[in-house]
């Protein structure tokens, strides 16, 4: 029999390309999702996932779950025997999280609380953990490795990455049984090879690519760019993006390395190459075959606190 794998927030972007790989790699994901940031699809299931079972030709397990509801998550864990748990749910705008912090820390750390917590009770001790490179803060030198100061976290958001971490190694010290592994990201693009699955945001997006998708489709009217004047090749932010497939390969990883009883590791998953906003636009103009993107209307601004900058 296949292993079970939980994976909370499943319906998301880098969720729904982990339940690819999952299952590529033999494994059988168990979806929980709650709709806050993925598309409801027909049969109340949502729509990255109905496609997935289209793109690989099978079924998948879905459950329309709040992971703030405790007995929903105890239910779901007496019906089935985990191996372990790939934790993706979450909030996760960085602008938002500043606006609404209370809102974050409740949502965030609350249901990551439930969830170690009926982990524990039915005796599910291996996970991996969907962290943010955020957690660093502010570098203090470049480029960013695993030993680098944490802590520093400027925005609401990446505080609770990392409390969650903070709970979690506190976890796996105090019980020798458990095993996670954290692993935090610097910035996924892209999309699964298919074209059927990739980054469709609701709301405004809070990430470069599928904004910039959303300008070259005439969804929005103009891209925000912050700040022009960066010393950078061409002035503007820097960033170190990572394809999501890569990505969701590296959570295969993850998941193999906690058979090895590992305790608790971090890793971080990026490619270790940064790439400016207007690199990246280029990029998308030579991908799409519309030459003229980088025609469309940007709006430069006075550069802005990492706080509310989406770059």
């Amino acid at each position: 029999m296949a292993q079970k794998v939980l994976v909370t927030g499943g319906g998301g972007y880098i969720g729904s390309h982990c339940v690819v790989e999952l299952i590529e790699a033999g494994f059988c994901p168990v979806v929980i999702d709650n709709f806050s940031n993925a598309v409801r699809g027909e049969g109340d299931i949502p729509e990255s996932l109905r496609r997935i079972e289209k793109i690989l030709d099978t079924r998948i397990e879905f459950h329309e779950l709040d992971m703030l509801d405790r007995p929903g998550l105890e239910k779901l864990f007496k019906q089935h025997s985990f191996s372990a748990v790939m934790h993706f749910a979450g909030l996760k705008a960085v602008g938002e999280s500043v606006e609404q912090p209370l809102r974050y820390y409740r949502v965030n750390l609350t249901a990551t609380m439930n969830l170690l917590e009926v982990m524990q009770t039915h005796g599910v001790h291996n996970l991996v953990f969907s962290s943010s490179a955020t957690v660093y803060g502010d570098p203090q030198r470049l480029p960013i490795d695993e030993q680098h100061p944490v802590g520093g976290c400027t925005n609401p958001y990446g505080k609770t990455k990392y409390f969650i971490e903070e709970m979690i190694m506190d976890q796996c010290k105090a019980e020798k049984g458990w095993n996670a592994v954290l692993l935090r990201y610097f910035n996924p693009i892209g999309a699964h090879s298919s074209g059927l699955i990739g980054e469709d945001p609701q709301g405004i997006p809070n990430n470069l690519l599928p904004y910039v998708a959303q300008v070259a489709v005439g969804r929005r009217k103009h891209l925000n760019v912050f700040g022009n004047d960066y010393n950078t090749i061409d002035g503007t932010g820097v960033r170190d993006y990572i394809h999501v497939v890569d990505l969701a390969k590296g959570h295969i990883s993850a998941l193999k390395k906690l058979n090895e009883n590992c305790g608790c590791k971090v890793y971080n998953l990026g490619t270790g190459t940064g790439y400016s906003v207007l690199q990246i636009v280029k990029a998308m103009e030579k991908a799409s075959g519309k030459e003229s993107l980088l025609h469309f209307p940007i709006i430069y601004w006075a550069k802005a606190s990492q706080e509310v900058s989406y770059f």
